[in-house]
């Protein structure tokens, strides 16, 4: 008897889960630290534990750096953050656009957009030798919209990546002012480093209506939560060719990948087997005469859990050594509950 209740407890779990939604709990505003932080293009972020973060950048030597970011444990808004110190290996940048903790290797996998490839680094920068096995279309990506985001989560064991944009095999890339969407693909690996499955996501269109000097739309980052789900983030930066009336438009979807179908890491674009998205979070940044907030957010992971359990989300943004000294390296947390 006690058996069969068991079984009936677990059924019960197992049904809850199932239809476990993620929803925002709170969205706290985006900070600088400019005396602690100096300027960068911090591309990608990753937490290892207490305050110590890994940040990488698109413009610098290969490795990452080292922060020191404290969390407020009962609200999740961010109470301070400093560069603490540097991890290089003598190797010139592979374009860094995103890094991932390992923690039972105690090793990092960092994205280049150079090369398309997840390479492995000791906590000391220096490379392992091991990288993620790339499918052939994302070694094939090119450099522009090349790989972009990697995620890990041990409760899932899988790790995950995708690129900026749609590939050249699935379609064309969406660009300012067109009713084009990116469609992506999002790949997991196995721990040991192998393939493991793929699914097709769509991007919402672009919002911007005129033409850019300077435009960029697509999938930032990822990150794997432990029920998993997968949160990606959408972001499209918009720069009209007199820099004033700027912005970028920043969304985190939330979709369920384990409770759909996968598909071959060769097959073909299929319209009808996409996964369903759910809005978590959106906002808008920009630049006019009295409000300069833009931030081009490229980095997103997860951080602490909160002392009601609650889930803190790390994001940061690519300032371009804080280009034109205008924009700035700014931080930013949310707060998520999955029920």
């Amino acid at each position: 008897m006690r058996k069969f209740l068991f079984c009936i407890l677990v059924w019960l779990m197992a049904t809850v889960m199932a239809h476990a939604q993620t929803r925002l709990v709170k969205e706290h505003r985006q900070k600088e630290f400019p005396e602690q932080i100096p300027a960068g293009n911090y591309s990608g972020i990753t937490w290892l534990g207490e305050d110590e973060y890994a940040v990488v950048s698109d413009k610098a030597k290969d490795g990452f750096f080292i922060f020191k970011i404290k969390i407020d444990p009962n609200t999740g808004a961010i109470k301070s953050a400093a560069l603490k110190e540097k991890k290089e290996n003598g190797n010139t940048g592979r374009d860094a656009e995103d890094i991932v903790y390992f923690p039972s290797k105690k090793t990092l996998f960092v994205v280049g957009e150079s090369d398309n490839q997840a390479r492995e680094y000791e906590l000391n920068g220096k490379r392992t030798g091991r990288m993620l096995k790339m499918p052939k279309r994302f070694l094939n990506a090119g450099g522009k919209y090349g790989l972009e985001a990697v995620a890990y989560n041990g409760h899932t064991r899988l790790f995950w990546a995708t690129t900026e944009s749609t590939l050249k095999a699935d379609g064309p890339q969406a660009e300012g002012g067109s009713k084009t969407k990116n469609r992506l693909r999002l790949q997991s690996f196995s721990e040991d480093l192998q393939l493991a499955g793929q699914y097709f996501y769509v991007m919402d269109e672009s919002v911007a209506k005129n033409k850019s000097a300077r435009y960029a739309m697509g999938c930032s980052a990822l990150t794997a939560l432990d029920n998993g789900d997968l949160l990606v983030m959408e972001r499209e930066f918009y720069v009209p060719s007199g820099k004033l009336g700027a912005f970028v438009n920043s969304k985190i979807y939330c979709v369920h990948p384990q409770k759909e179908d996968k598909m071959a890491a060769d097959a073909a674009w299929n319209k009808d087997k996409v996964l369903k998205k759910q809005l978590i979070c959106q906002w808008r940044t920009s630049l006019g005469l009295f409000v300069q907030s833009i931030a081009n957010y490229e980095g997103m992971c997860l951080g602490p859990k909160l002392s009601n359990g609650d889930q803190v989300i790390v994001l940061i943004s690519d300032s371009q050594d804080q280009y034109g000294g205008v924009l700035c390296d700014w931080l930013k947390t949310i707060v998520i509950r999955s029920e």
